[in-house]
């Protein structure tokens, strides 16, 4: 069922705040350009019809008012509907983007990673087999905003705990290992490996194996609100490796190697995740995104929403990544020039040209995901109409 009158009215309403200015005008001077679809290279060659199918998942559900994104409007739900009508024709899902969105390339290049949702041994039950719990969200855990923000809240910290005595910082990450949570029982499941379990804080969801053998996932709730500080740019910065060698994998080679050092590594990233069950209907789906809908391999970004709203298509271009000769690339990463769709965020994705492209479940995942390290161009397709709602947001957000 598609429900579209308040989306509809609050676009309408944020255009009536934009008569000043034109999109072209505020796109020079801007950090994106005006571009049209023949400028991007690998556009003709990509899947149109997988993009669609990711894009039109936001024609299917509710916006909650509190949502930082322009939806695509009703008319433009419908034309995609369409297009998908038309046998799955490669040509019409073109024709729907051409004709339905007007492309901007941010000026400077960007930067693309991969990500994936990992599957894990894990209990229900404490047992010494499983010594890493993921939390749950505390009570009384909320967003801090310009509303409620304390006097002399500390810089950086997006997340407080609300208390008989006002709004209180949560604490960090080397707190939490020191046991600051731990008389609330907040333990929602417990897995094999504790690197496994940073990991996981990374991502934000897993799939998790139970020693029965059936399957539950995971997925974000909530954050302690501290800054998120990558620790394999930590160890670059010690001397311990470069970049090209401290990927996922190798970052976790580091780990095994030196397990008396992973929890002093483990402190200097202060941010904290807590988890919940994910009720899943379908298990093929992938994990639930920061826009409330399952993620596609392949086809899913996660990205800075106060730069790139949920719900637009980007087009990204990178190098492919450099993988062993035996890893199945399957049709997951056949390319990195291709449409994607901005559903998902993270504490580690800021800024306006910067994405997490989200390859899929499990270890062969990971082993891709962990070698996507690239710069990338990225072109957001602005819904026709809007453009100026975009640009405007975009130049405030700089």
């Amino acid at each position: 069922m598609i429900r579209w009158g308040r989306a509809v009215s609050a676009a309408v309403s944020l255009l009536a705040a934009v008569l000043s200015g034109t999109g072209e005008a505020m796109a020079e001077k801007g950090s994106v350009q005006k571009i049209t679809f023949a400028d991007i290279n690998g556009w003709a060659d990509d899947d149109h019809v997988a993009a669609l199918s990711a894009f039109v998942r936001f024609c299917e559900r509710e916006p909650t008012p509190d949502e930082r994104f322009l939806l695509p409007t009703k008319a433009v739900c419908q034309q995609a509907h369409a297009a998908l009508k038309q046998a799955g024709s490669k040509r019409a899902a073109r024709q729907f983007f051409e004709q339905s969105f007007m492309p901007y390339r941010f000026k400077r290049s960007g930067f693309l990673t991969g990500y994936f949702e990992p599957e894990l041994l894990a209990s229900r039950d404490p047992h010494p087999d499983y010594p890493a719990p993921l939390l749950a969200k505390p009570d009384g855990l909320v967003a801090v905003n310009d509303g409620n923000r304390p006097k002399g809240w500390p810089e950086g910290s997006s997340h407080g705990r609300q208390t008989a005595n006002g709004l209180v910082p949560m604490p960090d990450r080397s707190a939490i290992m020191d046991g600051a949570l731990d008389d609330e029982k907040l333990e929602l499941v417990w897995l094999k490996d504790p690197v496994d379990a940073f990991f996981v804080h990374v991502q934000g969801s897993s799939r998790l194996r139970l020693p029965d053998g059936s399957v539950m996932r995971v997925g974000y709730a909530g954050k302690a609100g501290h800054p998120y500080t990558s620790i394999a740019r930590v160890l670059v910065k010690r001397g311990e490796g470069t970049p090209e060698q401290l990927t996922m994998s190798g970052l976790r080679d580091w780990l095994r190697e030196n397990p008396d050092k992973r929890d002093d590594l483990f402190r200097e990233n202060r941010s904290f995740i807590f988890f919940r069950e994910v009720e899943m209907e379908r298990p093929e789906d992938g994990p639930i995104g920061s826009a409330n809908i399952p993620l596609v391999a392949g086809r899913s970004l996660a990205v800075d929403p106060g730069f790139v709203p949920f719900g637009l298509p980007v087009f990204v271009s990178a190098p492919e990544p450099k993988l062993q000769e035996d890893t199945d690339r399957s049709d997951v990463i056949a390319s990195l020039a291709r449409t994607l769709i901005a559903d998902d965020s993270g504490s580690a994705i800021k800024g306006a040209a910067r994405g997490d492209l989200f390859v899929g479940s499990g270890m062969k995942a990971g082993e891709i995901a962990g070698e996507i390290r690239h710069p990338a161009d990225m072109t957001v397709l602005v819904p026709i109409g809007i453009q100026d709602v975009f640009l405007k947001r975009l130049s405030e957000a700089q």
